[in-house]
């Protein structure tokens, strides 16, 4: 069940938390997938600090609820979540993410980051891993939950319109599927790069439940997540998450250059970055 003590009030708190951790890394490990990272950051913060089932004391329990990033780019921000949560030390992933040895790679490897559930990277294959995981723990008559995030430029592969047409099949009604919405990939705008609108319609047409939300607005993720989790049919999920690439880095914000960036040499070309996250709030961003 969702932690009701949380507020909107912290989970906005936290997630600026999270964008400040997500420059500090890009900055510390000299660039990183930051415009991805940085659009997700609102509706991870709310999954972990109030709605998945998860105990950082012990990240392999068999009832917890299962997340998967898809896109695994994005372990920028998904990484230092964990850590927020419970499950890392923050300042060491801070140190050493994507550094020569170290367990925090660019793409997060569920046998070498606590609490991670799958090891990702590879676009369209989340999906699939989110659809077999929530068949194995059906058959064991387990109730839990498994969330899948993946990026919208990741739904031009079709492996994730053959798990979704697999999820409606098999009645996978635990199964939330979320996707970044953000309307940019690495190539350029979606929709030129190869179109995927009406998703909505597209989305449902493969048996899914649809919810639509402002996902750089807390309170409106907070919302899809709690219709999302009261679901009791055997209809699997999607939350359409609408988001802006790179929400939280001023001069990045809604460009498709925010992809993959290094912000300079000095600590002190992040400060500014840094204050401004403190000040903004990303839902009041156009």
């Amino acid at each position: 069940m969702p932690n009701t003590n949380v507020t909107i009030d912290e989970l906005k708190a936290k997630a600026k938390e999270l964008r400040a951790n997500i420059v500090e890394t890009t900055f510390s490990a000299t660039s990183g997938h930051i415009g991805g990272s940085l659009s997700a950051a609102d509706m991870l913060v709310a999954l972990y600090f109030k709605y998945l089932n998860v105990d950082p004391s012990d990240p392999d329990k068999y009832d917890r609820d299962r997340f998967v990033m898809s896109k695994g780019h994005c372990a920028l921000g998904y990484v230092p979540c964990l850590a927020m949560r419970g499950y890392l030390d923050i300042e060491e992933v801070k140190a050493k993410f994507n550094k020569t040895g170290s367990a925090y790679g660019m793409h997060p490897d569920s046998k070498k980051i606590r609490g991670c559930d799958a090891s990702t990277g590879s676009l369209g294959h989340g999906l699939p891993m989110g659809v077999g995981m929530l068949l194995g723990l059906k058959l064991k008559n387990m109730d839990s939950k498994v969330v899948v995030m993946t990026g919208d430029g990741e739904c031009q592969e079709g492996s994730n319109w053959e798990a979704a047409m697999a999820a409606a099949h098999y009645k996978l009604g635990n199964l939330i599927w979320i996707i970044d919405r953000n309307k940019l990939e690495i190539d350029g705008p979606t929709e030129e790069v190869l179109g995927l609108e009406p998703l909505a319609d597209k989305v449902k047409a493969f048996g899914f439940k649809v919810i639509e939300c402002k996902g750089n607005d807390m309170e409106d993720v907070d919302r899809a997540l709690a219709e999302a989790w009261a679901n009791d049919s055997d209809t699997p999920v999607c939350i359409i998450s609408h988001t802006m690439k790179g929400i939280g880095v001023e001069h990045y914000q809604g460009k498709v250059t925010s992809h993959y960036i290094s912000f300079g040499d000095s600590r002190k070309d992040i400060e500014p970055i840094l204050e401004y996250i403190k000040n903004t709030d990303v839902a009041t961003i156009k």
